[in-house]
This record gives structure tokens, C-alpha cells and sequence, in this order.
């Protein structure tokens, strides 16, 4: 799996292979390698995801003090 794909792209190929899988027609070799893909995809994606957090995780206020952020207030 490449990690250079964007998040939407990683996203995009994560759906394909769920609908591959859950139409029951993927023997099951393939299934778990589709299976592998769709974790290292799921992998990529949680680390966009975090890097994106991080990069919000400071908000300039007007006065252009630094806040911190918590996403789970």
C-alpha cells in the first residue's frame, strides 16, 4: 500500500474493497489479502487523520495567542 495517497484516495480505496468483500463473491485468499489491504489502509488514514489533528491542534486566537486544542471537549 502506498502512503503517499491522500487521505480521500486511501478512504476511496478502503470503501472498494469493503464492498468487495461484504458481496461474498472474493474467494477467500483473496479475501484476506483484500482484508490486509484494507488494514494498511485504515493504518494511513489514522495517521492523516492524526497529523490533522495536530495541525489544528493550535488555534491563533485574534490577539494571536496560541490555544491549545483538545477535540474531546
Amino acid at each position: 500500500m502506498e502512503e503517499k495517497l491522500s487521505f480521500e484516495e486511501s478512504l476511496e480505496k478502503l470503501e472498494e474493497i469493503v464492498n468487495r468483500l461484504e458481496n461474498g463473491n472474493v474467494p477467500l485468499d483473496d479475501a484476506i489479502e483484500e482484508f490486509k489491504n484494507a488494514m494498511d489502509l485504515v493504518k494511513i488514514c489514522n495517521e492523516k487523520l492524526e497529523a490533522a489533528e495536530e495541525s489544528i491542534a493550535k488555534i491563533v486566537k485574534d490577539n494571536g495567542e496560541v490555544v491549545e486544542f483538545n477535540p474531546t471537549e
